[in-house]
């Protein structure tokens, strides 16, 4: 698998300025990161309901 070279987020990152703009940058930042954050919590949830069933599974 391919990685990103530090040039590469750099022509990626301008792309975007070039695109969105830079007032609109720091609103789909704070966008990308809440979605990001409410994915991991979901997650957890679901992790933490996996570990839960196998728990009372053997305490069966």
């Amino acid at each position: 698998m391919p990685t990103l070279s530090p040039m590469s987020l750099v022509l990626i990152a301008l792309v975007a300025l070039l695109i969105f703009g830079p007032k609109k940058l720091p609103e789909l930042g704070k966008a990308f990161g809440s979605s990001l954050r409410e994915f991991k919590n979901a997650t957890k949830g679901l992790a933490d309901d996996e570990d839960e069933k196998k728990r009372d599974k053997d305490q069966v």
